[in-house]
């Protein structure tokens, strides 16, 4: 039986702009298509849903618990003012650090299963979110590459991706500390079997340092060769805002980024993040 709702692959390897259903009036045989839709395409794009705070919530926990349930990305102070950029501020430091290649919560302890993000204010121009297909990354490794990366680990950290931008945070910061946790720093497979598809992806991204049995230097140049391999067409694709838009993606096999906007003008983005299977994203012990 064909779907409630119309979807359009997009040009590239993965994501899909659905249509013709309403995000906050889902009933369960709808959502069963689209959760089957996301997980073939891995990114769903939802033009014109105006989703309110909660029918985002709602929506986001259709697909499992919530690691946050709703956290904005903005350059707007709660009481509407503009936090400048040259304010030095831990805000806009970790907007910038976001405009690196990343997957979320590989620095915690269970890494991310997906996300939902949607947008109130946009700027004129610039903004977009890239997103990059670590299943088909994977699959035009070349053999010798494939069999290498199958055998390697990285350790990830938001305090190691954000010191490459000079960044230490300040306590009582007006950015929520949430990632600059001190617990032990989360070693992952430079490989990941997907857990309900079985498709294996790349794990790589900003956060990546430290290969054990490389040297550091070495490390580094070979995770960034990695994902300047990885992020390139056919396996990308960018998507210009519009307000009232939402997306979900699957964080378990894409990469993300932002990119830069003229910030003497607001972008106000809503972010909820859907917590990973300990059994599946947890860490290596």
């Amino acid at each position: 039986m064909a779907p409630a709702f119309d979807i359009e692959p997009l040009d590239a390897t993965f994501g899909a702009v659905v249509t013709g259903v309403k995000l906050a009036a889902l009933d369960d045989a709808t959502w069963r298509d689209l959760h089957d839709a996301w997980l073939q395409y891995a990114l769903l794009i939802f033009p014109g849903q105006h989703l309110s705070r909660e029918e985002q919530i709602t929506f986001a926990k259709r697909f499992g618990k919530l690691e946050f349930e709703l956290a904005p990305l903005s350059n707007v102070r709660s009481d509407g003012t503009l936090i400048a950029e040259t304010d030095n501020s831990d805000v806009i430091k970790v907007l910038k650090g976001n405009m690196g290649w990343h997957c979320d919560s590989t620095y915690m302890p269970i890494q991310a299963k997906g996300a939902v993000f949607s947008a109130r204010v946009v700027p004129a121009s610039g903004g977009e979110t890239g997103w990059a297909d670590m299943r088909a990354a994977y699959d035009a490794l070349d053999d010798d590459l494939r069999a290498k990366v199958e055998r390697l680990a990285a350790y990830h950290s938001l305090r190691y991706s954000q010191s490459k931008l000079g960044h230490q945070p300040k306590p009582g910061s007006d950015y929520s500390g949430y990632g600059f946790h001190d617990g032990p720093v989360p070693l992952r497979p430079l490989v990941k079997v997907h857990p309900e598809t079985g498709r294996k992806s790349l794990v790589i991204g900003r956060h990546a340092h430290n290969i054990p049995g490389m040297e550091a230097g070495e490390s580094e140049r070979f995770l960034q060769e990695l994902v300047d391999f990885a992020c390139r067409p056919p396996r990308i694709y960018r998507h210009s805002w519009t307000a009232g838009d939402a997306v979900i993606w699957d964080n378990r096999c894409l990469l993300h980024q932002a990119t830069p906007w003229d910030m003497s003008q607001a972008r106000v983005m809503w972010h909820s993040r859907i917590a990973g299977d300990p059994v599946t994203e947890s860490a290596l012990r």
